[in-house]
């Protein structure tokens, strides 16, 4: 199994386009958010083991860069996104086959400090402490853990206090990379996430969100490996899937 290379330019998709003819009928293309890196990993090496013959590539990335390659046609059998707005976004777009849309997974948002930290914030309200200088999250437009983090951080009413202090991310698993590197004094990412790095890093508060943290997967409907993404959607959704999820620390939606 190996990692799909992201995409940076439509050269690299029209590339793709081509390359994906050569691509053997039982391959199939994942595009999954960065979160789900670990636990898919794992969950595509079981259903190979299902399906002789079967091989599951992978394109980890955030939800809203993943679904920008599928628009520019990047050869995508399966979409797994972090929040439902992408995914609608994605149905909007008439880029999925409605019907295989189900909802697999469900998360929670933390907030982390590094491991080695005096400074932790037992309320939301302590990130206003002039001690706090240099907060991460994921890049709001693009990132579903920045979307989740930014309604939190308006809730609470600390949105023009905590203005300066950001530092965004590309995805939730560079945000965490800056946790773990202390190179940031506090970082939201999902509890998935921190649970990977536990001898970097510390969950201090759970943040409660107003939007749930759920995961849609569909089908891509240009798929031409339909059978086999439907088979995959429901293998994630089996009782061997939701264990493999669940041990990587997802929950049910």
């Amino acid at each position: 199994m190996t990692i799909f290379p992201r995409l940076r330019s439509a050269a690299l998709v029209a590339t793709l386009l081509l390359g994906s003819a050569a691509c053997s009928a039982q391959e199939l293309i994942v595009s999954a958010a960065a979160s789900l890196t670990n636990a898919f990993q794992a969950a595509g090496k079981a259903f190979e083991q299902t399906r002789p013959g079967a091989k599951v590539t992978f394109n980890f990335a955030a939800s809203g860069p993943l679904l920008a390659q599928i628009q520019q046609g990047a050869p995508v059998d399966v979409f797994a996104s972090a929040d439902q707005e992408t995914m609608n976004r994605a149905a909007g777009a008439n880029l999925i086959a409605p019907a295989t849309r189900v909802d697999f997974a469900a998360n929670m948002l933390v907030l982390i400090v590094p491991a080695v930290s005096t400074r932790a914030p037992k309320q939301l309200g302590d990130l206003a402490n002039p001690s706090i200088q240099r907060i991460s999250t994921g890049t709001p437009a693009t990132v579903p853990v920045g979307r989740y983090t930014m309604e939190a951080i308006d809730k609470a009413g600390l949105t023009a206090q905590l203005q300066s202090r950001w530092i965004y991310g590309e995805s939730v698993r560079q945000v965490l990379n800056y946790v773990a590197r202390g190179e940031v004094d506090a970082g939201f990412v999902y509890r998935t996430d921190a649970l990977i790095e536990p001898e970097k890093t510390r969950i201090v508060l759970t943040i409660p969100t107003t939007t749930p943290v759920t995961y849609p997967i569909a089908q891509i409907g240009s798929s031409k490996n339909a059978v086999l993404a439907g088979e995959f959607i429901a293998f994630v959704r089996s009782a061997p899937g939701q264990e493999i999820l669940q041990r990587y620390g997802f929950s049910k939606p």
